[in-house]
């Protein structure tokens, strides 16, 4: 469904993207951020998803400002790489610059939404917070979204979190609770990455909750 596409960032820098287009006119845009595995298969089955519920989507490989089309898997070695890269390597300020581009190149179809998962939860929240043209945001299970809790969105949000996640305890998420009283917190009886049928911690049940729950919010805000 889906193809390879460039994104040219406002200091000039092109990344790759996947695109992927519905069938017949979009009635709006999504952007999907990645996990800090790349844009790898993975996101690229999530983006043809919401291509197939009627949207126009684009998935930025933000990694290649480090290095170009990173793919990983999900082994400890891959994990330790995704890691390095995300945390370490990626310069946070240009991700969200090329994140921008891509909303900027996505909105010509109409409202944009943005979903992300992982290392893309956080920088969905952080998305919301400081970008422009967004109309609503869903963030899956965003490490560090807790020490971003007092930002104050530009758009609506809503959040998941599964409450087996030790990368990010109840503590934190009711600490985002208390911090964002207008933001939408939904919690699962899964673990981290229960969205990705991909992983051990797939959660066939709680990833498919969650995705109603953001269809229904994305047709709700993008219409």
């Amino acid at each position: 469904m889906g193809e390879k596409a460039q994104i040219t960032s406002v200091d000039g820098f092109t990344l790759g993207a996947y695109r992927a287009e519905p069938d017949g006119e979009p009635k709006a845009a999504v952007v999907v951020i990645q996990e800090i595995f790349g844009v790898n298969s993975h996101i690229r089955d999530v983006a043809d998803g919401y291509a197939a519920e009627g949207y126009l989507v684009i998935a930025p490989q933000i990694f290649d400002r480090v290095e170009r089309d990173i793919e990983l898997g999900y082994e400890e070695a891959d994990m330790g790489t995704g890691i390095e890269i995300a945390f370490q390597k990626l310069d946070q300020a240009l991700a969200l610059q090329d994140i921008q581009a891509t909303i900027e190149a996505a909105s010509v179809y109409g409202k944009v939404g943005v979903v992300g998962y992982c290392f893309g939860g956080l920088l969905t929240w952080l998305a919301a917070c400081e970008l422009q043209g967004l109309s609503a945001a869903s963030a899956y299970y965003g490490g560090g979204v807790a020490g971003e809790a007092e930002r104050k969105a530009k758009c609506p949000v809503i959040m998941h979190f599964g409450e087996l996640d030790a990368h990010i305890p109840m503590s934190d998420v009711q600490k985002v609770k208390d911090a964002q009283p207008d933001v939408q917190v939904y919690v699962y009886a899964a673990d981290h990455g229960f969205n990705c049928d991909h992983r051990a911690s797939y959660h066939a049940e709680s990833a498919a909750s969650a995705k109603q729950r953001t269809l229904a919010f994305f047709a709700e805000q993008l219409a």
